[in-house]
């Protein structure tokens, strides 16, 4: 008698956590428990560079509600406490965003530049959790190309001749209240604002109020998202962290098509559009910053000639004046102001790494001084090839 199908599926197998491996058999095999410092802005200068620090454990953590990038998202499963080091970057950026808290958004619009795998989408974390200990309102896309690979529902909307995603809007909208609870709770609407099929919002409204009118009605949640960000933009009590990963994606073509199947510019979508408002400085938040950060890995979205031209960076392929750029992306893209991440790590800040790693038990072989050099030679000092290259590698191996 042939098996059923049930019995043929193959199953995925999932590792047990260290509370269900008592037994003593299991002992040796546990990862050694990581003491690392918290990431708390205080300790953030000079003298911690090259050190790895833990994240804070809180269930309302930016990271844990917004998302992660999928590479960041397996490493922080692999290893037993997230985890990152801080670089001389870190600093650089941490510094810039000290200054921005005091400024118009439009004058501290920030792009992570570099080399595939140098570590831009930790830069932007990083940014994003001191921005959260240090009492900002924070927004954060962990992938911007799920905002125009067309993942979710879209609809055209007459009244801004734009095509909505209500899908997305609504998730946004949960996400930051969530993370932003308390500092949202002591905010209040300060104009009256219009939302289609229900009466005005009066001014004096509590924010918190205004989002739960979009989270009742996912209808709503476009018009309600766009308002919660020019009412929080007008505040001065929290400064604003608007900071968004795959950060190229909003400016290349969408995956989108409407009724007659021809695609749809990704700024004719109400979520790009009004990521790119805020990030060309049309719209601005009266204390805070935006920052991006491109992925260089995409080759489904890359890096755009307009985005390119705009942050001063060399060119792929060639390019010359006869070139088509779109004058609305020329726009969007003005005044954009890069910070180029290192392509290497330094040795020192690769040591913090490698022993992170180390401690977790990823380096099968006894560490040594000749393992954590050739590995470092191998991947050119880059961040990303180290880990997934050299040490995991040799896990694997």
């Amino acid at each position: 008698m042939e098996p059923s199908k049930k019995d043929k599926k193959m199953m995925a197998f999932q590792p047990l956590s260290v509370s269900q491996l008592p037994h003593p058999l299991f002992e040796s095999d546990r990862p050694d428990t990581l003491t690392l410092q918290s990431f708390h802005p205080e300790m953030l200068t000079r003298v911690v560079e090259s050190q790895a620090l833990k994240f804070p454990h809180n269930d309302n953590d930016p990271f844990r509600i917004f998302g992660l990038p999928r590479n960041i998202l397996v490493e922080f499963r692999l290893l037993s406490k997230p985890c990152s080091v801080i670089r001389s970057v870190t600093i650089d950026a941490i510094n810039k965003l000290d200054a921005a808290s005091e400024k118009n958004s439009k004058e501290s619009r920030v792009v992570f530049t570099g080399p595939q795998g140098c570590g831009k989408s930790f830069l932007l974390l990083q940014a994003l959790q001191y921005c959260n200990a240090r009492d900002w309102l924070v927004l954060y896309i962990p992938r911007a190309t799920n905002l125009v690979n067309s993942t979710t529902a879209h609809t055209y909307d007459m009244r801004t001749r734009t095509y909505l995603q209500p899908i997305f809007a609504y998730q946004t909208l949960q996400r930051f209240l969530k993370v932003n609870t308390p500092r949202l709770e002591q905010l209040r609407t300060q104009t009256e604002i219009e939302i289609e099929r229900r009466p005005p919002v009066p001014p004096g409204t509590p924010l918190v109020e205004l989002i739960n009118i979009g989270l009742k009605d996912q209808g709503h949640a476009p018009t309600v998202l766009d308002a919660v960000l020019e009412e929080i933009g007008k505040q001065t009590i929290f400064p604003v962290l608007l900071a968004v990963d795959d950060f190229q994606a909003l400016y290349c073509k969408s995956h989108y098509r409407d009724q007659h199947f021809s695609a749809i510019k990704s700024y004719h979508l109400s979520m790009p559009r009004l990521l790119l408002e805020y990030a060309s400085g049309q719209k601005s938040f009266a204390r805070g910053a935006v920052l991006g950060a491109l992925s260089m890995s995409n080759t489904t979205f890359p890096l755009p000639v307009e985005l390119r031209e705009a942050l001063s960076l060399e060119y792929d392929r060639p390019y010359g004046p006869y070139v088509k750029r779109q004058q609305e992306l020329v726009e969007y893209a003005h005044g954009l102001e890069r910070l180029a991440v290192p392509s290497s790590l330094s040795v020192p800040e690769a040591a913090s790494v490698f022993e992170v790693w180390m401690k977790d038990r990823a380096v099968p072989s006894k560490p040594n001084d000749e393992l954590f050099l050739a590995k470092y030679s191998e991947a050119s000092g880059n961040a990303r090839a180290f880990v997934w290259k050299g040490l995991l590698s040799s896990m694997s191996a």
